[in-house]
């Protein structure tokens, strides 16, 4: 009586198989995703395109002129604050606050 591996695969054969399953997934799952991926792009340009029609399409309405803002005022005031708050830290002396605040204001 011989104690061999008859009609059983060896470990050899065992791993082949495996590899050329798990090779086949793969290749299935990334073809899969590549679809998908290019469906969704296409999809993403035709809605593109049609944003870009439909924006042709709308009259042109005349931008109204912007408003002047107080920005240079407020602006001003937020530097002379900070200004103030190295003063008061310390981090700038009585000479160097004023020779700064007198070159911000004028």
């Amino acid at each position: 009586m011989a104690f061999g591996r008859r009609n059983r695969p060896s470990l050899l054969g065992t791993a082949a198989r495996t590899a050329v399953i798990a090779g086949t997934a793969t290749a299935a799952s990334n073809a899969v995703n590549n679809k998908a991926a290019n469906q969704q792009a296409a999809a993403q340009q035709a809605a593109q395109q049609q944003q870009l029609a439909q924006q042709a399409q709308a009259p042109m309405l005349p931008v109204p002129a912007a408003a002047p803002v107080a920005a240079p005022a407020e602006d001003l005031l937020g530097k002379l604050e900070r200004l103030a708050a190295l003063h008061a830290s310390g981090a700038l002396t009585d000479a160097e606050f004023a020779s700064v605040k007198a070159s911000i204001i004028s």
